[in-house]
Formats: C-alpha cells, sequence, structure tokens
C-alpha cells in the first residue's frame, strides 16, 4: 500500500464509480422492455412528442421511441437496433439478455475481479455458447413449408397481433419464398416483397398477391372503367397537362378570342397526348406524381375515359422500379417515346372493394412476372394496422434468417438453457476467475427461460430448476410451455426459432456488455457555437 499514492487511489474508484453507473443505466433500460418477453408478455402503449399514440411489444420499436441520455444505455438501443438488421427478431431476448450479463458483471466486479478479465472470460462463453447452439440446432429445408410456419409462427406468438399468426405466417412465408431461389439464394432483399396497407376489415382479411396491388382506387371522375383484362399497362412519367412557363410568370389575356384560341389549343395539345398513349395500344394508365406541375386534368381524363383507358394516379417516384419489375414495363418519359414495347402486360386489372367500402386496384395474372411479391394488409383502425406492418416484417426476417443459416433450434428458453448447462459443466474443469466468469455466465443465461416463466404468471424457480433437471438428463429441447404452464419438448409442440436470432442475440449482448465494461470513465465535451 506504501507505492500507491492517493491520487492513484482516487482515480481507480472514480472508475469504480463511473462503471457502475454505466451498468446501472443499461440495466434500467433493459428492465424497462423486460415486461414485453414472450407470448404472455406485456404491451406498451406510447404517447409520442407529436401526439401519436403507439402500441406494440417489439423490442426494436419500444427502444427506438424512448428518449435515452444516458450514453451507456444509448447502447443498448443501438444493440437492439442491430439484432433487428441482422436476424429482425430477439430484440427484446437480446436487451433482457445484456441485463442479466450486467447484473452478473456487477456482482464480479464487487469480488474484485478486473474488469479485463471479465470482459476475456465473457468473449470466451460467448464463443463456446455458439459451439453449444450448433451443436443442439437441427438442419431445415427449405422446401419443408410447415417447417418455416412453425418457426414464424413462434415469433407472432408474442406480437399484438398474435391471434392472427394463422393467416399472417403463411403469407410471410410464401412471400419471402416467392422471391427467391430456394437452391441457391443466401440472403433475401425483402425490398421486393410491398406491404400495402388498407384501413377497414380485420387482419384476417390480408392476403398475398401475386401482382400488384395499389392501396386507392382508380380515377373515375370522368367515368372511365374500373375493370380491364388482358391488360397492356403503361408507367408515364410525362405530365398530360398544359404545359407551363419556367419561371412563376402570368399570361394576361384580354382578347376573347384569343382566350378561345388558348383554350383550343391546349385541348388539342392534352388530345394528341392521349391519342399517342392510345395508339401504343395501352388500356390501363399509371401517372406518376408531379411536382412542377399537375400531372393530369379532369380534361386528360375525360378524353382517356372516351378512349376506355383506366386510370390509376399519384404513382410514388420511390414505387416506379418494383411496378416496373412486377409488369415487366418500362417507365415512360416523354409522350413520344409510348411505344407497345415499353408496356407491361397483366391478365386483369381492376377496383376490389373491400369490407369497410375502400377500394384497391389490383393487378393479377401478371404475363412476365418478376421475383417480387405484395401484400395487401387490413385492419381496423391505424394502431393495429402500424403494429401489423411491424410484425409481419419480424416474421419475413425470421424466414430470411432460416434463408442465411438453415438451422433451427427450439423455443421456449430451450436454447438458453442449453447454454447455461453446457457452459456450468466447463466451468467445472476450469480454475481462476474464469471458472467465476463463466459460472454467472451460465447463470445469466438462465433470464430468459425465468422471465418467460414470471411474465405468464407461473413459479419461476420452480420452472428454472425443472429446466435444469431435464437438460441434465439430456433432453435438450426441454424449454417452458407458457400455455400449459410446465416444462416441455419444444420440438413435439413445434415452437422453433432460426439459429441465426439466438447466435446472434448472444454475440451482440456480450460484446456490448464487454464495451460498457471497458470504460472507466465518462468525458462530456461541451458544445462551442
Amino acid at each position: 500500500m506504501s507505492g500507491l499514492t492517493g491520487e492513484t487511489l482516487q482515480e481507480r474508484q472514480k472508475g469504480k464509480d463511473v462503471r457502475m453507473s454505466n451498468i446501472v443505466a443499461a440495466k434500467a433500460v433493459a428492465a424497462a422492455i423486460r415486461t414485453s418477453l414472450g407470448p404472455r408478455g406485456m404491451d406498451k402503449l406510447m404517447q409520442l412528442g407529436d401526439g401519436e399514440v403507439l402500441i406494440s411489444n417489439d423490442g426494436a420499436t419500444i427502444l427506438s421511441k424512448m428518449k435515452v441520455l444516458h450514453p451507456a444505455a444509448k447502447m443498448l438501443v443501438e444493440m437492439s437496433k442491430s439484432q433487428d438488421v441482422e436476424a429482425g427478431d430477439g430484440t427484446t431476448s437480446v436487451c433482457v439478455v445484456a441485463g442479466a450479463l450486467l447484473e452478473a458483471c456487477g456482482d464480479l466486479l464487487n469480488k474484485g475481479i478486473h474488469p479485463t478479465a471479465v470482459a476475456d472470460a465473457f468473449m470466451k462463453c460467448a464463443a463456446r455458447a455458439e459451439r453449444i447452439l450448433e451443436g443442439a440446432a437441427r438442419p431445415v429445408l427449405l422446401s419443408d413449408r410447415a417447417g418455416l410456419v412453425n418457426a414464424v409462427d413462434t415469433c407472432l406468438s408474442s406480437k399484438v397481433v398474435g391471434q392472427n399468426s394463422d393467416v399472417l405466417a403463411p403469407i410471410a412465408v410464401d412471400a419471402v419464398l416467392g422471391v427467391i431461389d430456394a437452391e441457391t439464394a443466401t440472403n433475401v432483399d425483402l425490398r421486393s416483397v410491398r406491404v400495402v396497407m388498407q384501413q377497414g376489415g380485420t387482419v384476417d382479411d390480408s392476403e398475398l398477391v401475386d401482382g400488384l396491388v395499389f392501396n386507392k382506387g382508380s380515377k373515375k371522375s370522368a367515368g372511365g372503367p374500373s375493370q380491364i383484362d388482358n391488360a397492356k399497362i403503361a408507367l408515364i412519367q410525362f405530365c398530360l397537362s398544359a404545359p407551363k412557363t419556367d419561371m412563376e410568370n402570368n399570361v394576361v389575356v384580354s382578347d376573347y378570342a384569343a382566350m378561345d384560341r388558348i383554350l383550343r389549343e391546349e385541348r388539342k395539345y392534352i388530345l394528341d397526348l392521349c391519342k399517342k398513349i392510345k395508339k401504343s395500344g395501352c388500356n390501363v394508365l399509371l401517372i406518376q406524381k408531379s411536382i412542377l406541375r399537375d400531372a393530369y386534368n379532369e380534361l386528360s381524363l375525360h378524353f382517356l375515359a372516351k378512349m376506355g383507358i383506366l386510370v390509376v394516379t399519384d404513382i410514388e417516384r420511390t414505387d416506379v422500379d418494383f411496378i416496373c419489375r412486377t409488369l415487366s414495363c418500362k417507365p415512360i418519359a416523354h409522350a413520344g417515346s409510348v411505344t407497345a414495347d415499353r408496356l407491361g402486360r397483366a391478365g386483369h386489372v381492376g377496383d376490389v372493394g373491400g369490407a369497410s367500402g375502400h377500394k384497391v386496384v389490383k393487378f393479377t395474372g401478371v404475363a412476365n412476372p418478376g421475383q417480387t411479391r405484395t401484400v395487401l394488409l387490413r385492419g381496423s383502425n391505424a394502431l393495429v394496422l402500424a403494429e401489423a406492418d411491424r410484425s409481419l416484417r419480424d416474421a419475413m426476417c425470421v424466414v430470411r434468417s432460416l434463408v442465411k443459416k438453415r438451422f433451427m433450434v427450439a423455443g421456449g428458453g430451450a436454447a438458453e438453457t442449453a447454454i447455461a448447462h453446457g457452459l456450468r459443466t466447463a466451468a467445472l474443469e476450469m480454475t481462476g476467475t474464469d471458472a467465476y466468469c463463466t459460472r454467472a455466465y451460465a447463470e445469466a443465461m438462465e433470464v430468459v427461460p425465468y422471465t418467460l416463466a414470471e411474465n405468464a404468471g407461473m413459479n419461476p424457480i420452480e420452472i428454472v430448476t425443472n429446466l435444469r433437471k431435464a437438460h441434465a438428463e439430456g433432453n435438450f429441447g426441454s424449454g417452458v410451455d407458457v400455455k400449459r404452464a410446465k416444462v416441455t419438448d419444444m420440438y413435439g409442440e413445434d415452437v422453433v426459432q432460426p439459429l441465426l436470432v439466438s447466435t446472434s442475440a448472444i454475440a451482440l449482448s456480450t460484446e456490448t456488455v464487454c464495451m460498457i465494461l471497458k470504460v472507466d470513465d465518462l468525458l462530456v465535451v461541451a458544445y462551442v457555437p
């Protein structure tokens, strides 16, 4: 002690205080969403700054809407976003596991173990945990549709729209499998699946469309057709209205003859445009939204209606690429370029009315479909519709995870209990700080089955004890069955999840905890304008 100065002791104490402050802040974030884990988890009602109300139990959604100020707590928010990007599911689990690991870190630090030693031991445990999961995983074939639907069902069981999983799960599986080659695919571009939300009806009315859907009806103000067979579709990016001056100029006409001539010229100009469109053989016209001037006017709609052309207006610029891939058409930027070879084909195009009277335009029987799919999602109100959209995205991410790594593990906390059992067994053969840290890591893994049981109103200590017993006897598929309130074989109950979700959650939570552990000071840099 004689060699240590007061300044050195003060520096060590400051580092310890900062570290414990960071751990407490990050644990608070994890505790906030812990009650949302599992099929019996609670939902969070959030009122955002602009007055918007949001209901969700998705970890990434809840954390992204929270205003977190502490820098260490923000790391957990970013970790949840990373899990959402990598796997799409397990965003709540990754935070709960990180919170349990931080709890274990606090105990180890209080025993006098150095933070670097804890961080190194935890990284070794994460690598060993991944090997344990790979050993317990079962291979899955993308041709096994029932197996994929079971994995998606497990994901949706904890969502607000979990009761609609029998509709949403097959939609998610078929949508993803429809845009890839199951034999050779190693990833999925989910931008190839377009989700169109339509308020009205219930989630059970949702459907997968092998074609294209717009969430509004066709323009019929001029009496145009609403149903077209053997459709030839043109997507135009020029305006069907009279040209305007480039700058904000006004043309003052005081002579009636001149005014009449201007109106005749305008009518002739628009009629020529419509004739060029009709000459190409087009009978369905998609008009891109314009910000410079009116993309269409009532006169152009009148001419198109007389020519028997169905018109869909206000196509967003961001949707043009998806429409062209789906319909095999090419966008047309000038009236002189409207030719038959630039048109798309579809068996039928028409307005379809929903239960609430809202109409959508549906394109079916596409002649040369690209690798795209459209999901028409319905819901009784905006809150349900937004949550159904987020849940469907997560469901499709689960299928994507199985495409990237074609293995499944048992759900219901079985994977985490298998890790805990494997690490606890390995710790018996270790000595020194590694043994302490490995045992603490193993106990932290059991927070998932503990929380699942706790949120379901079961006795968590009894459930975790029974799980330990089952895994010690070699039943690595045993997990928490929250519906029957007991420990059962998860594979037998078809409660499975992608291996990538579990391995990603373990890796991300461990890396984040180790990063928080290695921070010993917090510097606030003042803003100088």
